[in-house]
């Protein structure tokens, strides 16, 4: 029987492997480890796939949301005990950096066809202390719509995009400097280089992504020990930078992002032409939009029961995400409205493969799978 794992590293990094192998050797030789050429240039590319002026490498996804509140603290416009919305069903991530930077985190449903934050619930959850508002771009479905535009002008919010699994997705709507490009679309964007992402590392990265010339200089010397220059801190800062040879990783797999994006897109569209089990709801394909498909994500109610199914024919699958944040142990005194879309999506998604190795025609064998069950 013909396997189909949810995702083997190995195996989705094999095409690129001996530039990947190359990439390495170059750095090494050069002799230069810490925010060197590679850094530089993947910086550039980053800043000009998401349609802005700059992009700031940093050590992984959760550091980029942290350090963008940071830096809007350090520039006077988020202070401690500001509200942030933010979509109850996103990783945890998104939570923890409103946390740590002393803001308090508003939870708000999403809607049930796009799985992300529902703008029609914005205005509701606004109230006088609150300052930004965190779209979540869940498994590469672009959050943004005219609602949280007008919501954001008229309550003079920052948009800081949590983009950690939608890079190079296009929006139907334009975002706040005119770009449809996810990252491009706010006052801010985070970015993950996790190693499963569309865009991975081979180990943890990220990076911030802005049009705003003091957020980018502000965030670039908090990663920098708060450094502006050498041996001179102007803030007490981290040390949250991006290795040289992540940077070189990701410049030569780059380079194949959209092509691979691509196929992501054609095994979805494949999935929802042939899966037909009323049992299982597929995700919507929606047009205007360019959906990255970071993961493809049906609803089955009897998740154990089709999850060991499948397991039994071959096929890996995973869940993104069981538990929200506001059910986690650690967040057991955090107050939020009900929930029920949060809280009924938790209970039913299952993510199936859809990284290379799989194509097309793996769709079309996993969804005569799925149809039989």
């Amino acid at each position: 029987m013909k396997q189909y794992p949810f995702l083997d590293l190995a195996l989705a990094n094999a095409p690129y492997m001996n530039k990947l192998k190359a990439a390495a050797c170059e750095v090494i030789e050069r002799g230069r480890y810490i925010h060197s050429d590679e850094t530089e240039l993947l910086e550039q590319e980053i800043a000009s796939t998401c349609q802005a002026r700059h992009c700031v490498t940093v050590s992984n996804g959760l550091d980029a949301l942290r350090l963008i509140m940071r830096a809007y603290k350090e520039m006077g416009l988020l202070h401690d005990g500001d509200e942030v919305i933010v979509p109850a069903n996103t990783y945890i991530a998104s939570v923890l950096a409103i946390n740590e930077n002393r803001s308090t985190p508003v939870l708000c449903d999403p809607r049930e066809d796009t799985m992300n934050l529902d703008s029609s619930l914005l205005e509701g959850l606004i109230t006088p202390r609150t300052r930004a508002v965190m779209p979540v771009h869940l498994y590469g479905t672009p959050c943004c719509d005219e609602t949280l535009l007008e919501v954001a002008r008229a309550h003079d919010l920052l948009i800081i995009e949590d983009n950690a699994q939608a890079i190079g997705a296009r929006s139907a709507t334009a975002g706040i400097h005119g770009t449809h490009i996810t990252g491009g679309l706010g006052h801010a964007a985070g970015i993950s280089f996790y190693p499963t992402k569309n865009l991975g590392a081979l180990g943890d990265g990220g990076a911030v992504v802005t049009n705003d010339d003091q957020l980018a200089a502000t965030v670039r010397a908090l990663a920098n020990y708060g450094s502006d220059r050498r041996y001179h801190n102007i803030y007490q800062g981290c040390n949250c930078r991006l290795d040289e040879i992540q940077a070189a990783m990701l410049r030569v797999k780059l380079s194949y992002l959209q092509s691979d994006n691509e196929m992501r897109q054609a095994v979805a569209r494949t999935y929802s032409e042939h899966i037909s089990n009323p049992r299982v709801k597929t995700p919507v394909i929606f047009e205007g939009m360019m959906q990255t498909w970071h993961q493809y994500v049906v609803r089955v109610e009897e998740r154990k029961a089709f999850r060991n199914y499948l397991a039994d024919n071959g096929v890996g699958t995973d869940v993104h995400y069981a538990t929200p944040p506001h059910l986690q142990p650690c967040y057991s005194d955090l107050p939020h409205a009900q929930l029920p879309v949060t809280e009924q999506l938790a209970a039913e998604v299952v993510s199936l493969p859809i990284a290379h190795p799989i194509t097309p025609d793996d769709a079309v064998i996993i969804a005569e799978i799925i149809n039989r069950y």
